[in-house]
């Protein structure tokens, strides 16, 4: 090994090469670099990621957050002014303002989801009720349909509860269609008057 080797070998880090400070890196980031991005990405993704985490308290929440911060740094990069500070600063900053935006925009969803349960007014549907309501009108109307005559009971039972028409319920029980609008007439009345509905 020559002494130019060890030399090399023995210096210590001194950071980056000048070349590769962030602000070098941002200015060529800004003229659309993918290489000079990735090396800035890789010296602040880490800070980046502490900063909105310490906010945060997710790892997801923090590592989905991070992405938009560095996205927003390639996206305004050609905007940082060297003159307000330097880039690290400018980076946290936006990582700090992006992690309390999350935090607003959870408490926001939070808090118009408990708006929205507070104004659901609806009944709850009670399926016991429902159903014992639903048996005593089927219990009446089978109370009321025994009063009619068997013409009168056929000839609304096919009409109302099975869909036949009036001419098709006069061909299926072999009266007039007349007969059959008749009937069906005077038994709906009689069904009124046992179900207590009036007019």
């Amino acid at each position: 090994m020559t002494a130019r080797a060890v030399a090399l070998r023995a210096a210590p880090d001194t950071g980056p090469e000048p070349e590769n400070t962030p602000e070098q890196l941002l200015a060529r980031t800004a003229l659309g670099d993918e290489q000079a991005f990735a090396a800035l990405y890789d010296h602040l993704a880490g800070p980046i990621f502490g900063t909105v985490l310490h906010v945060l308290r997710s790892r997801a929440y923090a590592e989905e957050v991070t992405q938009e911060v560095l996205l927003e740094i390639w996206r305004k990069a050609a905007t940082f002014d060297p003159a307000r500070g330097r880039v690290q600063s400018w980076a946290l900053t936006i990582a700090h303002r992006r992690a309390i935006d999350r935090v607003r925009a959870e408490q926001s969803a939070v808090d118009r989801e408990e708006r929205a349960d507070r104004l659901d007014l609806r009944r709850p549907y009670d399926d016991v009720t429902e159903t014992t309501l639903d048996q005593l009108d089927r219990a009446q109307v089978r109370a009321a349909l025994a009063v009619l005559t068997e013409l009168q009971r056929e000839s609304i039972l096919l009409a109302y509860f099975q869909g036949y028409t009036c001419r098709e319920v006069s061909e299926k029980l072999g009266v007039a269609i007349g007969t059959v609008k008749t009937r069906m007439r005077d038994g709906l009345v009689r069904l009124r008057d046992a179900l207590g509905v009036h007019r």
